[in-house]
C-alpha cells in the first residue's frame, strides 16, 4: 500500500520513514502513464509520420525533442525556481524552498538534455558539435549556474542560511535566461531565430502537431519527476527535523549531570 506524501508534520509517535512506503500516488501514476503514452506517440510522429525538412533532411527530427526540452527547462522549471526563491525570501516558506530546489534539479537534467541534443543537431547542420555561438554559450553558462545553485543547496551549514543563499543564487541565475532568449537578436549567431512565428510557423501541419506533442509529453514528464523529487525532499526535511528533536530530547533527558559530562 502506498501513502501519498503531503507537506504536513509527522506525528510524534510515528516517523516518516515508518509511515511512508512510496512517493507515488494516484495522481503520479496517472501522470506517469500519460507521460509514457505521449512519449510513445511523440516517437511515432517524430520518427515516422512527420516528413523530413527540405534543407536539413531527417536531422530536423531532433527539433521535436530539442526545442520542447529547452522550453520546459528555461521557461517552466527555472521559472518555478525563481518564484519559489522569491517567496522563500519573503516568508521563509519551506514548501517553496523545496519546490524551487526540486524544479531546479529536474530542470538541470532537461537543460543537459537540451545541450546534448543541440550538439547532435549541430553536427549535420553546422558541421561541428560545438561552437561558441552566443546562444550556445549563454545556455552553457546557465547550466553551470544552476549546477552551482544545486551545490549550494547541499552545503553543510545552517539550513536557513543555506536556503537563503540558494534562493539569492536562484534569482540571479534566472537573469541569464533573458540573455539566452534574446541572444540571437542581440548578436550575430549561427543559431536559427524564432521558428514558431505566429505570422509564419515554417512548419507544416504534421510537423507542428509533432512539436506541440513534444512540448506536452516533456511537460508531463517534467511534472511527474518534480512531484516525486519534491516528496523525497520533503521526507528528507522531516527526517532532519525529527533527528534534531530526538537529539534535543535526549540531551534534555540527561539532565544537568548529563550536560556537564557531555561538555567535559
Amino acid at each position: 500500500m502506498t501513502t501519498e506524501i503531503s507537506p504536513e508534520p509527522a506525528s510524534k509517535t510515528t516517523t516518516m520513514t515508518d509511515a511512508v512506503t512510496s512517493t507515488g500516488s494516484k495522481v503520479t501514476r496517472v501522470l506517469g502513464a500519460l507521460s509514457l503514452v505521449s512519449i510513445a506517440l511523440l516517437l511515432a510522429f517524430g520518427l515516422l509520420v512527420s516528413p523530413p525538412e527540405i534543407a536539413q533532411g531527417d536531422s530536423v527530427r531532433l527539433f521535436y525533442i530539442h526545442v520542447p526540452s529547452a522550453i520546459v527547462c528555461l521557461y517552466i522549471a527555472f521559472s518555478i525556481t525563481l518564484v519559489g526563491s522569491i517567496i522563500y525570501l519573503r516568508n521563509q516558506s519551506t514548501f517553496w524552498d523545496l519546490m524551487a530546489g526540486a524544479a531546479a534539479e529536474v530542470g538541470v537534467v532537461f537543460l543537459g538534455f537540451t545541450l546534448v541534443t543541440g550538439m547532435l543537431w549541430g553536427k549535420p547542420t553546422w558541421g561541428t558539435y560545438w561552437t561558441w555561438d552566443p546562444r550556445l554559450t549563454s545556455t552553457a553558462v546557465s547550466f553551470v549556474l544552476y549546477l552551482g545553485y544545486l551545490a549550494v543547496r547541499r552545503l553543510d551549514m545552517d539550513p536557513v542560511a543555506r536556503s537563503k543563499r540558494a534562493a539569492i543564487l536562484g534569482i540571479i541565475s534566472f537573469a541569464n535566461l533573458i540573455i539566452i532568449r534574446y541572444s540571437v537578436a542581440w548578436w550575430r549567431s549561427l543559431h536559427q531565430g524564432q521558428t514558431l512565428d505566429p505570422r509564419d510557423t515554417q512548419l507544416d501541419n504534421t510537423m507542428l502537431f509533432s512539436f506541440v506533442l513534444g512540448v506536452l509529453a516533456l511537460t508531463m514528464t517534467f511534472a511527474w519527476l518534480v512531484i516525486h523529487r519534491f516528496r523525497i525532499a520533503w521526507l528528507e526535511h522531516q527526517l532532519e527535523a525529527q533527528q534534531l528533536e530526538l537529539a534535543i530530547a535526549e540531551r534534555t533527558s540527561q539532565g544537568p549531570t548529563g550536560l556537564a559530562h557531555g561538555g567535559a
